[in-house]
């Protein structure tokens, strides 16, 4: 009787079929779904009774770098989308030759009304992390070496001199197809930078009651949705909350989703249209809630350059009377 070959042994045979999927699910989450880019439409039923919709461009998290020309105009095309504003959360580039690709990118947006905050990797260049660190309760820890720090400031220079409101721990107000909007927000938490801005301040125009007829609608934005952030907005009176960071877990599990948030928020908020601090306020159980809105983003650090069960995405909010 001739011995099995030690290939066909059933355990070996197991091994190597998760090998291979493995390996499968590496190839997918490195060279597919890291570069296919989707556009969510979420309707958010936040405005006074009566008003034509309004339409919100969502772009976070792009971590762009030298080269990235397929984002480039993926991005650049979001314009045909005709938004009445745009909102940018942040992390925008993640090199430091980065700014052409990136003015490239926003161009056509930049003809927009729009708002922005700026994330961490605005600041400084990523550095290579051990990725298991982002199970950890705080990702934050002193690297290695000191990070390289970007060019900010002219980055902030170029945005706002095409109109964009900067918003890192300030208010200001906008008019958007004929309605004024306020807005409330704070630099990235994430690095501790942010400072939530009084109320009452020259940029605050709602009433004392935290409203005013003339103010249409109240909206909050921020790069990390740190609990404290979006606390503090929520009794500010926000009506919609608009954050990125998450990446939506990037690496998520089929049937549930994230495995991370890199902040304190709860996975089941790691990306999407939510309440806050409890359920959708559309919900019966939503009563008191503002809404929440959170882009799984993009990009990826260039050291850590895939994504699976979560498509890099931008967002057109598309804002109604309920």
């Amino acid at each position: 009787m001739t011995a099995p070959s030690l290939g066909s042994h059933p355990v070996v045979r197991a091994a190597g079929a998760t090998a291979l999927a493995g390996l499968a699910a590496l190839a997918w989450a490195s060279v597919v779904e890291v570069r296919w880019y989707a556009l969510r439409e979420v309707t958010v039923p936040v405005l006074p009774p009566g008003q034509d919709p309004l339409r919100i461009l969502h772009v976070s998290d792009l971590h762009l770098t030298p080269g990235q020309r397929r984002k480039v105009d993926w991005v650049r095309d979001l314009a045909t989308l005709d938004p009445h504003l745009v909102v940018d959360t942040g992390d925008n580039w993640a090199h430091l030759d980065a700014m052409p690709a990136l003015l490239r990118a926003l161009e056509p947006l930049l003809t927009v009304p729009g708002a922005f905050v700026l994330g961490s990797n605005d600041y400084l260049a990523p550095g290579f992390k051990n990725p298991a660190r982002y199970l950890l309760p705080d990702a934050r820890r002193a690297p290695a070496r000191p990070p390289v720090a970007l060019p900010w400031r002219e980055l902030v220079s170029r945005l706002t001199s095409a109109g964009w409101v900067d918003l890192s721990n300030r208010r200001d107000v906008l008019k958007v197809d004929g309605r004024l909007l306020s807005f409330v927000g704070t630099d990235d938490a994430h690095l501790d930078r942010d400072e939530f801005p009084a109320a009452g301040g020259p940029d605050d125009v709602r009433a004392s009651d935290g409203r005013s007829p003339a103010v249409d609608l109240h909206l909050g934005v921020t790069h990390a949705p740190y609990r404290r952030v979006l606390d503090a907005m929520h009794t500010d009176g926000v009506d919609l909350t608009i954050a990125g960071h998450t990446h939506g877990g990037q690496l998520a599990l089929p049937f549930w989703g994230a495995l991370t948030t890199n902040c304190d928020l709860d996975l089941r908020r790691a990306k999407g249209l939510h309440g806050w601090p409890g359920a959708r306020p559309d919900r019966a159980d939503g009563a008191g809630s503002s809404w929440l809105h959170v882009s799984a983003g993009l990009g990826t650090s260039p050291y850590a350059p895939v994504r699976f069960a979560c498509r890099p995405e931008a967002t057109l909010l598309t804002l109604t009377s309920p």
